[in-house]
């Protein structure tokens, strides 16, 4: 098919394509094209932060004055790794899940569906009780350079993170009232997809504060 036919097509009145079938249509759902959009607004933040955060330590290098005497690490606790642990089971949680609705196994599928969205949610509560415990440690937000980059980096990963709970439990509402399976299964992968990403995130986000 021509780029021009293709142009020039009407989606809504082209016969044989099914809409939520990706991989066997040219053209993905929107709901595809959102989320990899999505991912490149949510990268470019990132990205902005994180130099931000590089230029303001003085990492050598990245500015010429050297670091600031200001800027003071804060401390690992273990609940950190604890939390990490919980993204990354929440993250293979997806997968299965994904994996599961290749197989047509709903069962398997709406367990596993389940599992991650829980395990995100422990994710957000365990880095809830991390501020608390930099909170009671005198770690304020207001203290010091380091922490304040600290609570704004992981808000946002936070905030990042609900929106894929809210997500994952919009496909468990799906499920029950028994949805169009192409629709379900679309969403668990687009779910997992995110869910990969902002472990990636999150991964990097990790290092970057233990490194510097």
């Amino acid at each position: 098919m021509s780029l021009i036919s293709r142009l020039a097509e009407k989606s809504w009145e082209t016969p044989g394509i099914d809409r939520y079938r990706e991989p066997d249509s040219y053209r993905p759902a929107a709901a595809t094209v959102g989320v990899y959009v999505y991912f490149g607004v949510a990268t470019v933040i990132f990205t902005l932060l994180a130099a931000a955060y590089l230029v303001r330590m003085g990492v050598p290098g990245a500015v010429d004055h050297g670091t600031g005497d200001d800027w003071r690490p804060m401390p690992e606790p273990p609940l950190l790794w604890i939390n990490t642990a919980i993204l990354l089971l929440s993250s293979l949680a997806w997968e299965a899940a994904t994996r599961a609705s290749r197989r047509d196994d709903v069962p398997r599928m709406r367990t596993m569906v389940l599992a991650g969205n829980a395990l995100g949610l422990l994710f957000l509560v365990g880095q809830v009780l991390l501020w608390w415990h930099y909170q009671t440690a005198g770690y304020y937000l207001s203290a010091n350079p380091a922490n304040a980059f600290f609570y704004l980096l992981t808000a946002i990963h936070g905030l990042h993170l609900a929106g894929g709970i809210f997500a994952g439990g919009r496909t468990l509402g799906q499920m029950a009232i028994r949805a169009d399976g192409q629709r379900i299964c679309r969403n668990v992968r687009l779910c997992t997809i995110y869910w990969h990403y902002l472990l990636a995130v999150w991964l990097l986000l990790a290092a970057l504060l233990v490194a510097t």
